[in-house]
């Protein structure tokens, strides 16, 4: 996945989760978070970050913030980036695809991706970014997330029914050791997590490579349930 014009600024202050500013350049720059998780961890005064010029016209903010660095480790932190990247893997994911459906609504849900298999069956996969990092190790999520839950009880119910189900976790980042479910911040999803792993959801966690202009899904990485 690659972005367009790529700049790098330094964080100054998010006014409210949509809003960042940033120096760029030697002025202030207000800019659009492409994230609106707490991120609390990784947008801190000083912390050189990456913005993409925006792409549509007649927006508010000419700037996208899409990464930032946590001492020596790029992090990209543009929602949008995990599904955009598993789009791209997922014939490498699954050899069996023959049509790939973005945002596939069945039961109560919409899931990210339906994968249409050559022998006629289906494989649902919800796709989930994880930027929380901590000594190498990664985990998700980093805010309470009812709506993640509710993702996990759908591919629960359609394993059960006996389809190919998988909870997919785009790491957006690099060198790290391990994927956990983050047991501190919402242990319920944790737990839902461990009932759809023994219901036979497959749970696969991939790291990426990450530069200021790219996300490319690279290799897995241990999942510690």
């Amino acid at each position: 996945m690659q972005y367009g014009e790529v700049r790098r600024g330094v964080f100054i202050a998010r006014p409210n989760r949509f809003i960042a500013h940033v120096e760029m350049g030697g002025k202030t720059v207000v800019c659009h978070v492409k994230n609106t998780g707490r991120c609390r961890e990784l947008l801190v005064p000083g912390a050189p970050v990456c913005l993409e010029r925006g792409r549509t016209a007649h927006r508010k903010t000419e700037w996208d913030l899409i990464a930032v660095e946590k001492g020596s480790r790029l992090i990209n932190m543009d929602a949008q980036a995990p599904n955009r990247v598993f789009a791209e893997f997922a014939r490498q994911y699954e050899p069996e695809t023959a049509v790939i459906h973005p945002e596939y609504t069945v039961g109560r849900s919409r899931l990210d991706f339906c994968l249409e298999l050559t022998d006629g069956g289906r494989h649902y996969v919800e796709v989930k970014g994880v930027t929380l990092e901590e000594d190498g190790r990664t985990f998700f999520p980093d805010a309470p997330t009812e709506r993640g839950i509710r993702h996990l009880e759908e591919l629960i119910r359609l394993r059960q029914e006996g389809h190919r189900a998988t909870v997919f976790f785009v790491i957006q980042m690099q060198d790290v050791r391990s994927f956990s479910p983050n047991d501190r911040t919402h242990p319920a999803f944790g737990a839902t997590l461990r009932e759809a792993a023994a219901a036979g959801v497959r749970v696969a966690a991939y790291q990426c490579r990450a530069t200021p202009e790219s996300l490319t899904i690279s290799d897995p990485v241990p999942v510690i349930l």
